[in-house]
Formats: structure tokens, C-alpha cells, sequence
């Protein structure tokens, strides 16, 4: 019968053969699971990069630009506006300068040629973002089936040697179990909390460029001087 002084001695055994081990060699006890929860890890780092770097460039914002905008437009500048918007690579430029090519069509279509623009920049900035996310949710189960695949070969060993419990032979095992779990944890956490960060900063842009466009759009209500 397998005691609570047996798992206490498991445990003592794995912890104090651990500690002696590097990197390399606790990577390889974790069984082939490690690989891929490695690959996993390298496509958090690029995803989160990436994405990192693409939506701060697109919230790099000018303060002044849509009072340029709305100087041009009231003094009927409009191929300066447009000018201006070319030359200002932002998801919010993009989109006024949709607004200003469908200046003289019906508001409505204004308005919706405005929300377009706006959904596809945000699906853009979107991109890779779901691979986080099932990254987060994944990488854990995959530790997991590490778990279980160490605790069942455990458990073959054993039955193969007539059911005794051999301490070392119990504590070999939990190599698998132990390090594919941590692993798991250690690709999730990261991309669990690198996936919310993102997110948050995608949501502080759509309500800037909600801002404007409702700005844009008073703009228009305005007369414009011929």
C-alpha cells in the first residue's frame, strides 16, 4: 500500500535529484511533450512581439490631427486633408480618409464607409491574437497529458515488477509528470496575461478611433466654405 510517508519520500527523492540537474537535462526528463510546448513558447514570444509592436505603432497619435483636418475642411482644402491622412500611417487616418473621399454622399454612407474601415483596422490588429489565446487554454493541457503519460508509465513499470513500489523507479516517473506541468504553466502564464495586455491596448484604440470618427462626422455637419 502506497503511504503518505512513501509520497513524502517520492517527493524528497525528485526534489534533491533536480536540484542537481541543469536546465538541458530537466528539459529532456520532460519527455518529447517538451518539444512542443517549446514551440509553443517560441510562438507566444513572436506573437506577443509582433502584435506588441504593431499596435504601438498604430497609437502613436498626432494630437493635432484632426484639427488639421477640420481646418482643411472648412476652408475647403479637402485634397489637403487627404494628403495629410496618406501621410500619417495610423488605423485612424486610414479611416477619416475614408470619410473624406465620401464627403458629398449622404451621411449614412459616410458614416457606414467610416465603421468599415474601422472594423477591418481592427481585425488587423486582431491578428494572431485567437493563437494566444488557445496557447493559454492549450499549453496546460499539453503539460497535462505529460502528467498523465509519466504517471501511467509509472504505473507499467510497476505492474511489470509484481506490484512492489521501488521508491527511485517511482520518483524516475515523476520526472515526466513534474516537468511537462511546469512547462505547461510556465508558455500559459506568460501568454495568458500577454494576450489580456494586448487586448486591453486594442480597446483603448477603438474607443480613440470611435472618438474621432464622431468628431469627423461633426466636422461635416458643419458648412463647408467654397
Amino acid at each position: 500500500m502506497f503511504t503518505f510517508l512513501q509520497a513524502a519520500e517520492v517527493v524528497e527523492i525528485v526534489t534533491q535529484t533536480t536540484s542537481k540537474m541543469g536546465f538541458g537535462e530537466l528539459f529532456l526528463a520532460g519527455g518529447w511533450l517538451m518539444w512542443p510546448l517549446l514551440a509553443l513558447g517560441g510562438v507566444t514570444i513572436f506573437i506577443f512581439v509582433e502584435r506588441f509592436t504593431a499596435i504601438r505603432r498604430a497609437t502613436q497619435w498626432d494630437m493635432n490631427f484632426m484639427n488639421r483636418i477640420r481646418n482643411h475642411i472648412y476652408e475647403g482644402r479637402v485634397t489637403a486633408a487627404v494628403d495629410l491622412c496618406k501621410s500619417t500611417n495610423t488605423p485612424v487616418a486610414r479611416m477619416i480618409l475614408k470619410g473624406i473621399e465620401r464627403i458629398g454622399r449622404p451621411m449614412s454612407d459616410v458614416q457606414s464607409a467610416i465603421e468599415n474601415v474601422a472594423n477591418l483596422e481592427v481585425a488587423r490588429l486582431e491578428k494572431g491574437l485567437p493563437a494566444l489565446a488557445s496557447i493559454a487554454g492549450g499549453a496546460p493541457m499539453v503539460g497535462f497529458l505529460g502528467t498523465v503519460v509519466g504517471m501511467v508509465r509509472v504505473f507499467m513499470d510497476m505492474s511489470g515488477g509484481g506490484g512492489t513500489v521501488d521508491m527511485s523507479m517511482l520518483a524516475g516517473g515523476m520526472y515526466v509528470a513534474l516537468m511537462t506541468t511546469v512547462a505547461g504553466l510556465v508558455v500559459a502564464i506568460p501568454a495568458f496575461f500577454g494576450y489580456n495586455y494586448l487586448v486591453s491596448r486594442i480597446e483603448r484604440l477603438v474607443f480613440q478611433m470611435e472618438a474621432n470618427s464622431i468628431a469627423f462626422m461633426d466636422i461635416l455637419n458643419q458648412p463647408i466654405k467654397k
